[in-house]
């Protein structure tokens, strides 16, 4: 992989992926967006009644307008649009998408999946062609913590256990969530060097584990 220059490697753009039914004005998505001149949402639309194809169409675009390199912030079903992203649309390691937070991401193969949810399935299964920190909560509607841990080993994601917050969204009492930004400053550090080059897979984890060892006690590989 080549190199890029280190002014990009150090102001990536960032691009928020909201779930179903998008993030509402006191989601930490939103919050973020408001406050960070590099964050956007990508516009995915069809909130009520995603699908996938069209989701994927929608980020591929909204990756390709941005400056590169860019750093997704997947939450619930975003978490999902990303991954079938990555499956469908198959990079070099860490360009144009440098990296990911992926935020309790939903659970779309389990038996009494919800009919909106159900062209995201089966979930892809393949490592992310990208660093990445998934973090889930142990009391999250949408998704068993155990099954989040199988998909972050799945994609290859550092795993968070955050404990008992719910589904990580408004309702969680969240706020701007700065736990959460300490974790995208880590994914944007794992993933460019100190010259602007692309880290190489091991380099990248390695600074993700030493990141969320230090961010939560219960961070797993």
């Amino acid at each position: 992989m080549g190199l890029y220059s280190s002014s990009l490697a150090l102001n990536p753009t960032v691009l928020t992926v909201p779930g179903l039914g998008n993030s509402g004005p006191t989601h930490w998505q939103t919050l973020w967006e408001q406050s960070r001149l590099d964050t956007h949402r990508v516009e995915l639309g069809m909130w009520q009644t995603p699908h996938r194809n069209a989701w994927v169409t929608k980020l591929d675009q909204a990756i390709a307008q941005a400056k590169a390199p860019v750093i997704l912030v997947g939450h619930s079903l975003g978490c999902q649009a990303i991954a079938w992203w990555a499956s469908l649309s198959p990079q070099p390691y860490g360009w144009p998408v440098a990296g990911a937070l992926l935020v309790a991401p939903a659970d779309v193969d389990r038996a009494t999946i919800p009919a909106e949810l159900a062209t995201f399935a089966p979930a892809p299964r393949m490592a992310l062609p990208f660093p990445s920190i998934l973090v889930a909560s142990t009391d999250d509607p949408w998704i068993e913590i155990d099954k989040a841990h199988s998909l972050a080993a799945d994609w290859g994601s550092y795993f968070i256990d955050a404990g008992a917050q719910g589904h990580l969204n408004a309702a969680s009492g969240l706020g701007w969530w700065p736990e959460g930004q300490e974790l995208l400053e880590r994914v944007i550090a794992a993933s460019g060097g100190p010259h602007g080059e692309v880290r190489a897979p091991g380099d990248a984890r390695a600074i993700l584990k030493q990141s969320a060892e230090v961010h939560r006690p219960n961070a797993q590989m």
